[in-house]
This record gives structure tokens, sequence and C-alpha cells, in this order.
């Protein structure tokens, strides 16, 4: 259980270089750090300082989230809605934040189900109908997904981070506990 850590480093992106590649380049990547000690989570500037230790993984955008008890960091490689699809992403009200790595392959079909169930969609991202499946199905959204795809997900008022893979496994994530928010990310 994820709150046995008081910190962590998580790495959505742990899929091997590419074939032929020496420089160790991994396609987009994120990063997110949790402390159950502060309620005010994790500071931005620490979070700012990990994305910048990954800026060769996703030169194209970066995002940051730092809410009560995590910090979300994200460095992108724009693939789908090039100008819209900035992370972390929210739902409506600001509860929910999620980080994609990969590609959701039925989303269109499920945004389509999702805006005639009355979901408002502000990006033509597929990491967007990640938040709305969510709220519409809870866990079970993410058996829904076909994809190759390593999901992060934080609840808010659960105070809960969900963490999914595609079921081949082509996108991973790893964790790994680190002493404290303000310690320096590890290697």
């Amino acid at each position: 259980m994820l709150d046995t850590y008081r910190s962590f480093y998580l790495d959505l992106a742990c899929t091997p270089p590419r074939r032929g590649r020496k420089d160790g380049h991994r396609t987009c990547a994120e990063l997110a750090a949790s402390s159950n000690t502060t309620p005010q989570g994790v500071p931005q500037e620490v979070v700012h300082r990990m994305n910048e230790t990954i800026v060769h993984r996703g030169p194209d955008d970066e995002g940051i989230y730092c809410g009560e008890g995590i910090g979300f960091g994200f460095r992108r490689l724009s693939i789908i809605d090039l100008s819209g699809g900035h992370q972390p992403i929210s739902n409506e009200d600001g509860r929910l934040w999620v980080m994609l790595n990969g590609e959701i392959y039925n989303y269109p079909e499920l945004r389509h189900e999702l805006e005639s169930r009355g979901h408002r969609f502000a990006t033509h991202s597929d990491t967007e109908t990640i938040v709305h499946l969510y709220e519409e199905y809870g866990e079970d959204c993410f058996r829904r997904l076909r994809g190759m795809f390593a999901i992060a997900l934080w609840d808010s008022q659960e105070r809960k981070l969900l963490l999914a893979r595609d079921r081949v496994g082509k996108n991973r994530y790893s964790m790994r506990p680190i002493p404290s928010a303000s310690s320096s990310v590890p290697n």
C-alpha cells in the first residue's frame, strides 16, 4: 500500500531504451512524489527539480500539480492533441488528477459514450478521457481501456493514488521510496 511510504519516486516511463539507441532515451516520462507527513504536500520547486532531470525524455512540455499530500510532475513528448494535451490533467472540479504515458486506442469511442452521459471535455486528449471514465465507473474504468499505457490517477477527495498499466505490460511503472519529499531525486 502506498501509505506505507512517507515519500516515493514514481516513474511511469520505465520502458527499455529503443533498439539501436545508445543514449538510453526512453519515451514520454512522468514522475510523482508524495508525502503523508505534510498537509501542504510536496513543494512545487522539488517537483520541478525532479522534472528537470528527465527533460530529455519529454522535451515538448512540462506540467506540475501539487496538492495536499501529493506532487505530480510531467515531461511530455507530444503525440495526440499536440496543443491541448498538457498533463497532468484534471476533471472539471479539480478533484481528480491523471498522468498518462502511452496511448489509449479506444478513447474516441469512450469519449463519445461519456459525452452522451453528460461529461464535458476541455481537450481532445486521450488522457482527459481517463478522469471522466473514473468519475463514471470508479476503479473499474481501467478495464475499459485498450492501448499501451501506464497511468497514475490521484483522487484528492479520497486521498488515494491509483496506478494502472496495460494488460500486456508494454508500458510499465516503477516506484521506490525516498527519504523525504525535500530530498533529491533518486538515481
